[in-house]
């Protein structure tokens, strides 16, 4: 289940929120993570003061800080006690509003993260719900090479030998960006959108046979080399046997897809032979793809040609 830390999330948004940590430093390691039964979405983690359903961060804005200053001592202990006693993992009072004394005590003594931020309360959940959607986001591996072809995130499979590097190799020199090698990391950002990105220990790196470990950005530039691209569509390389070509439809009259942590993406299984120009190939099956995302189908535009010279030949 994917999870982030307190002391992460204000490492990472620190400069861009100008937060400030005001107390709770042992509460640093307070976990959030994404709720896998769906009973708590990930966009309601972050919220406004909520006594009823209280959010795993709490901001508090200019309404909130006013509210709890409007109330009685011992009206304040009393709704801080039944705030605390809920599961927190952080609060952040926004609006460069001050933090009163009682807030800063209560919170250290829950060993709860207190944080301080001069933006304007919206803008600030905004920000972290952005950031989390993303830090948290479930995620698996793929084994084959991530490209960004045409603007268009595409991952080669097939099996080990096949060639799947030196058409990586051939599609960069042709202009295109390699985003991952060997290993994908794949994440669901939204549940109809995939991004894949590269391990850290892998970034740049393309391995050859015969040639040996390339650094594909040392070579062919800044240009060449994505941090990142959205998985759009799937290219299998097969032997150009008789059990493989066999169940193909030549003309891809029903488009076949592959499941990816639920969200279905395209897939094309291209048959590798010797004189097959690969990058050719899956040049021309992106700029189809792309076409037929236009509504511009050339299988079908075929089709309905042959059945008009059908008709005019009766």
């Amino acid at each position: 289940m994917p999870q982030i830390t307190v002391r992460q999330l204000f490492i990472d948004n620190a400069e861009k929120l100008r937060l400030v940590w005001v107390a709770g430093q042992s509460g640093a390691n307070n976990l959030l993570s994404n709720d896998a039964s769906g009973q708590k979405p990930l966009l309601s983690m972050v919220g406004h003061l909520n006594f009823v359903h209280p959010n795993r961060i709490q901001v508090l804005g200019v309404a909130e800080v006013a509210y709890l200053a409007s109330m009685s001592p011992e009206l304040q202990q009393e709704g801080l006690a039944r705030l605390f006693a809920n599961e927190m993992a952080a609060i952040i009072v926004a609006n460069g509003q001050a933090v009163p004394d009682i807030l800063k005590e209560t919170a250290e003594r829950h060993h709860v993260p207190l944080l301080t931020s001069p933006e304007l309360s919206p803008y600030l959940m905004e920000i972290l719900r952005f950031y989390l959607s993303k830090a948290m986001a479930v995620s698996t591996h793929l084994h084959g090479v991530f490209m960004d072809v045409l603007e268009m995130g595409v991952l080669v499979t097939g099996e080990s030998a096949m060639g799947k590097s030196e058409l990586a190799l051939e599609l960069v020199s042709r202009g295109h960006g390699l985003v991952a090698d060997d290993v994908v990391e794949v994440y669901r950002t939204n549940p109809e959108t995939l991004e894949g990105r590269c391990p850290a220990m892998l970034r740049d790196f393309l391995e050859v046979r015969g040639i040996g470990v390339l650094n594909i950005r040392s070579i062919f530039g800044e240009t060449a080399v994505r941090p990142k691209k959205n998985l759009r569509l799937i290219i299998h390389l097969a032997k150009a046997s008789g059990d493989i070509l066999a169940p193909l439809d030549r003309l891809e009259m029903q488009a076949a897809t592959q499941e990816i942590l639920g969200v279905p993406v395209r897939k094309l299984v291209i048959p590798v032979a010797a004189g097959r120009n690969l990058a050719v190939l899956v040049e021309a099956a992106v700029r189809n793809y792309i076409l037929q995302l236009r509504g511009i189908d050339s299988t079908r535009e075929f089709i309905e040609r042959q059945q008009k010279f059908m008709e005019m030949g009766e």
